[in-house]
């Protein structure tokens, strides 16, 4: 839960606890109007705080403290109220100097010790907070919000098991706390308990009908078993109550794209973008929609603002590669394999395609006499001298002799790796391109292109020669 929100749960929980004004609050609004001429000063000042409370002001709600009656002023409840409003105001130093005299006064009070571990949370005293976190389960095994914490700091670990372990002990202690019942969903679900999993988000909905993240959990549940209507289902009504979420778009598409509504999963996507355009996913999804269809050009666009906003998601950088190699840009296809190379150095792949796109541009530029500089240095990072990525590389180096291309061609066809094999077949037919010979290219890229189930991607760049 957002803390700002967990923090207004967690005061109004104080708030209406107060046994003494509780009778007051609960008249209904005839009699308000009716008694407002007469109320004390301690109560019209505690109907102003409810006020404030529900209309979710934290700055009005603090204001009024300064014109608290003086009968007021040491109430117990009231006081921690009012430090949940500092640190929700960020206003730490206040709320620091008001909880350790609180602590003086009664320091057993569980509600105290809460307040300590949040403002250490939202500080970044991880030492307070830790501090806290034992002494609250040292006065209360249970406590659902000192275990729902210890639980969060375990899934930032990626150590889901005893973060449910955790959330389960949270919920011991408030079987109703929403927070916990997240947790323990959410890891369970990532521990494929599915039914567990199931049974958390829909106690959820049962609390709070208008839970969002309940929705897109169970959402990702009926995706577990492709039933992706029902799953399309649960994350739109996760929408319909926020429609501001970048994470429910993202499961929408791709729900809608399983269940074959392309052009509608291209919608949730562009609507992930324009919440938060800075995100790389959303375009990654929406340019793997578009390549899939053929739509090339918007692909490119989208595989583009893919690096612009994750340069480190090097994947990209082969697919920007292709798609430029396809509409005969060079230069960006060479850019990109360059960039895609520096972040895997055993992939053969690239090196050769880079020498590809500088003998490809020779007519455009003067850049071919870079090859063989690049290529020597390329050379180094496959120092099996007998291995056919070193004799490839050797061949689009030296340009031949015939003897070197025929024993490349050799090692092609006693190759028992079929990934290995259809693709330095393709890098046969390249360099036959390369040196002129277009009809021999042409024979060796239908030979690419017939292969079953390829698992590179020269496969498509033959597809594409071939058509």
């Amino acid at each position: 839960m957002n803390f700002r929100n967990f923090a207004f749960a967690f005061l109004t929980a104080i708030f209406f606890a107060f046994p003494n004004f509780a009778a007051d609050i609960s008249i209904s609004e005839n009699q308000k109007n009716q008694s407002a001429a007469k109320d004390s000063p301690s109560v019209s000042f505690v109907r102003s705080l409810s006020a404030a409370l529900e209309s979710g002001s934290v700055e009005q709600a603090l204001a009024l403290f300064q014109t608290m009656p003086a009968s007021l002023k040491n109430d117990f409840d009231l006081q921690k109220l009012q430090a949940s409003l500092l640190i929700s105001a960020a206003g730490y130093d206040d709320a620091k100097k008001l909880i350790f005299e609180l602590e003086k006064k009664n320091p057993s009070d569980i509600e105290i010790k809460e307040l300590k571990m949040m403002l250490a949370k939202v500080t970044g005293n991880a030492s307070a907070k830790s501090a806290a976190l034992k002494e609250i389960v040292a006065l209360d095994p249970n406590n659902a919000s000192a275990n729902t914490e210890l639980g969060q700091e375990q899934v930032l670990k990626h150590k889901y098991k005893p973060a449910k372990n955790y959330y389960a002990k949270a919920l011991q202690g408030d079987p109703k706390n929403l927070d916990a019942l997240f947790g323990y969903g959410q890891t369970s679900y990532y521990l494929n308990e599915i039914d567990a999993s199931k049974r958390a988000f829909n106690k959820m909905l049962e609390i709070d009908p208008q839970n969002a993240q309940a929705y897109a959990y169970i959402g990702k549940i009926y995706a577990e078993d492709e039933n992706y209507l029902r799953a399309e289902e649960s994350i739109l009504k996760a929408i319909a109550l926020d429609d501001s979420n970048y994470d429910f778009y993202m499961d929408l598409g791709t729900y809608q794209r399983f269940r074959g509504k392309f052009k509608d999963a291209e919608k949730a996507w562009t609507n992930a973008i324009k919440i938060n355009p800075q995100y790389f996913l959303a375009y990654a999804y929406r340019a793997g929609l578009y390549d899939e269809q053929n739509i090339y050009d918007k692909a490119l666009e989208d595989y583009r603002m893919v690096i612009t906003t994750n340069p480190k998601y090097y994947f990209a950088y082969e697919s920007v590669g292709m798609l430029s190699w396809r509409i005969g840009n060079y230069e960006e296809a060479r850019a990109a394999f360059e960039k895609a190379y520096s972040y895997n150095k055993t992939n053969v792949s690239y090196p050769l395609m880079i020498a590809a796109c500088y003998y490809k541009a020779v007519k455009q530029t003067s850049q071919a006499v870079q090859v063989k500089p690049f290529l020597t240095k390329a050379m180094k990072d496959f120092p099996d001298h007998d291995s056919l990525e070193y004799l490839m590389l050797r061949l689009y180096n030296d340009l031949g002799p015939s003897n070197a291309e025929n024993l490349v061609s050799r090692k092609i066809q006693t190759e028992s790796n079929g990934t290995k094999k259809g693709k330095m077949t393709f890098y046969l037919a390249l360099f036959d391109e390369i040196m002129g010979r277009d009809e021999l290219a042409k024979k060796i890229y239908s030979e690419v292109a017939s292969l079953q189930s390829p698992m590179f991607f020269e496969f498509r760049l033959a597809e594409w020669k071939v058509k």
